[in-house]
């Protein structure tokens, strides 16, 4: 019996890649794949290796998971060298967990690789880091994607992070925003969205959480939803924004910077 091979594809650039992971997926057999890994980490799994498309949709997730878990078992008590392979990492929000217990369960020998996650490398890469000295002390990383109505998240648990990574949340944004505004976060507060990060398609939105509360922002899946002062040191970071964009009010500690 072979092992499955659980990977984290980082978000989207191939370099982002870890060296383990490259070395894994070119001597794939059978490749289970999510709908957020991009076309250029697709590329680099072997002709020969059989691609199994395994993303999900809304409303068909139970299905698909239960699918997932079948074909996994199946190629691996095959004799299959089987990768299932994810956006970002495994860990966070891509229940690779639950597909690691599963397998455990079913005497199935699991090899987890960690992905370079999209939660912190979207908006570094971006021009927002996550913290900065004197301005944000830490952050946190949440799910705005609910699985039904009565599975809600506390965002007052949130409201006062210093920076707040959205992950899933484009959909229910704008009920995101109304919460964090009514626990007390400041509706000014700048907020950005990058859509498709680390890839050629990349997109950055930035607006304020009143704008988003008022369903002003438009944006499309998959996107990272940050919210924080860190929003504003965009342009210092990235050269080709300094130069054209207007530049925000100076904030301490940064501003004598």
């Amino acid at each position: 019996m072979a092992k499955v091979h659980i990977v984290g594809a980082g978000p989207g650039d191939p370099g982002l890649l870890t060296i383990r992971a490259f070395q894994v997926i070119q001597k794939a057999e059978v490749v289970l794949y999510d709908r957020l890994v991009s076309p250029q980490i697709l590329a680099l799994i072997p002709e020969s290796a059989e691609q199994i498309y395994a993303g999900k949709f809304q409303g068909e997730q139970a299905e698909m998971q239960a699918f997932i878990s079948r074909t996994l078992a199946k190629y691996a008590k095959a004799g299959r060298n089987v990768v299932r392979l994810k956006g970002g990492d495994p860990l966070i929000f891509g229940r690779g967990a639950e597909e690691w217990r599963l397998l455990n369960d079913a005497g199935i020998e699991v090899e987890l690789i960690p992905g370079v996650s999209s939660a912190t490398s979207v908006p570094s890469l971006a021009g927002i880091p996550p913290t900065f000295r004197g301005l944000a002390d830490g952050f946190a990383v949440v799910t705005g994607h609910l699985r039904d109505e009565a599975d809600q998240v506390d965002w007052s648990k949130y409201a006062r992070v210093d920076t707040l990574i959205i992950l899933m949340g484009v959909r229910t944004r704008v009920a995101i925003a109304r919460e964090l505004i009514r626990h007390g976060r400041p509706d000014d507060q700048p907020i950005a969205f990058i859509e498709k990060g680390a890839t050629p398609e990349e997109r950055v939105v930035i607006a304020t959480l009143r704008d988003v509360a008022e369903g002003c922002v438009e944006v499309e899946n998959p996107a990272v939803f940050v919210a924080g002062e860190v929003v504003r040191l965009r342009p210092f970071l990235l050269r080709d924004l300094a130069a054209t964009a207007a530049c925000p009010e100076p904030l301490h500690p940064y501003a004598a910077t």
